[in-house]
């Protein structure tokens, strides 16, 4: 079974065992101090630790991280060049979250549950309109809140199903694409409107002098 934003715990003949959150072993009593030390040192370098315990006896740590996408630093630093805010939704640990956010000069908040996700959306949506971009079950919710929803294209089912968007490139540029062609559509539908009510009183105008006729 799955213990949302903690562990999936399983049963075997030894007993209950759990790959989770360094969070959830401490909870459970399994983590001592000196190796919590260790866990936190491995964490700033920039790696999530998931801790495995079997009948609260911890066995070992998995480290591993989530590598930058090649152009992510490129993109955040255009889409701030078109005066765009970019603020990262974590899940993972803070230490962590801030190792990868410094190197891309990117505000971030972390340690977020789907939940929390959608509150900091909530919270953004009262400075102006708010788009989220992701490609995981947990980022469908926030997905489906924000005001404009993008999903990467190598994201989950799920992710795609819920948007409003999908990127077709796997590529984190698509979205600075996106945003330049979305605001030259509306300068295109703002000067289209512009000429026919211009045209309009035009008309309108020459048609009561008699110069037009209705």
């Amino acid at each position: 079974m799955a213990v949302p934003g903690k562990a999936v715990v399983g049963r075997l003949r030894e007993g209950f065992v759990s790959v989770g959150s360094p969070r959830y072993a401490r909870e459970l009593e399994v983590v001592s101090e000196e190796l919590f030390k260790k866990i936190e040192a491995i964490e700033a370098t920039g790696k999530i630790v998931v801790v495995v315990q079997l009948a609260k006896c911890c066995l070992g740590l998995i480290a591993f991280r989530d590598e930058v996408r090649a152009d992510a630093a490129a993109a955040i630093a255009r889409l701030k060049d078109l005066g765009l805010r970019s603020i990262m939704l974590t899940g993972d640990n803070r230490r962590t979250a801030n190792a990868i956010a410094e190197g891309l000069n990117l505000e971030v908040r972390s340690e977020l549950l789907p939940d929390d996700k959608l509150a900091v959306i909530a919270s953004l949506e009262g400075s102006g309109p708010v788009a989220m971009i992701g490609d995981g079950i947990n980022d469908a919710p926030a997905l489906a809140a924000a005001n404009v929803g993008v999903a990467m294209g190598g994201g989950t089912d799920v992710a795609l199903e819920t948007a409003d968007a999908a990127l077709l490139k796997d590529r984190v540029l698509g979205v600075v694409e996106l945003v330049r062609l979305a605001r030259a559509t509306l300068r295109n539908i703002s000067q289209n409107i512009g000429i026919a009510m211009g045209l309009k009183v035009m008309l309108l105008a020459t048609t009561l002098t008699g110069v037009t006729s209705l």
